[in-house]
Order: structure tokens, then sequence, then C-alpha cells
């Protein structure tokens, strides 16, 4: 019984303190850039935010693998690659991906 009390209070605590909760996990995986203005591109920048340099513009229907997320400030920013390219890396804001 002790045993079993101890696995379910370090199971709770390692839940609490993991970076990755199930929310975050279930959102890894292929997405597509959308929702950008025809005239414009989606940003992927060097860094999670718009102070970092822009590395490449992306137009919509472009697919990123999404790696991680953070949030900053307002923001949720991902860690993508360029599904075509994985080598190109960089953040984008979650605000323009939807599940591919």
């Amino acid at each position: 019984m002790r045993k079993a009390i101890l696995l379910a209070v370090v199971s709770a605590m390692l839940a609490t303190l993991s970076p990755i909760g199930p929310a975050m996990a279930a959102s890894l995986g292929d997405f597509e850039v959308t929702g950008v203005d025809d005239d414009d591109m989606l940003k992927m920048r060097a860094g999670p935010g718009t102070g970092y340099k822009v590395i490449l513009g992306l137009p919509n229907g472009t697919v990123l693998r999404v790696h991680s997320c953070t949030q900053t400030g307002g923001t949720r920013w991902c860690e993508v690659s360029l599904k075509a390219a994985r080598a190109m890396k960089g953040h984008v804001s979650w605000a323009y991906l939807r599940k591919h």
C-alpha cells in the first residue's frame, strides 16, 4: 500500500514538473502555414520573439515540422523546421499554424 501511494505521489510531482505536458505533446508533428495575408509571408525567426532576425518568409501552405513551443509574452512561439528541408530551422508564431 505504501508503495502504491508513493508511486502516485511521485507521478503527480513529475507531471507538474514536466516541461512538456499532455497539451504540448499533442501539438508536435506536421503543421501547415495558414492565415497569412496574400501579399505577405509568415516570418521564420532565429528565436522566439519579434526581436530576433528574420530567417525566411513562408507563404500559406508551407508544411513545417513543429519540434517544441514556448510562451513568450502573449505569443506562443514554436521551434520548427521545413518539412522539405529539415536543416532549415527557426521559430514561428503558433497562431499561423494548423495541423497538416
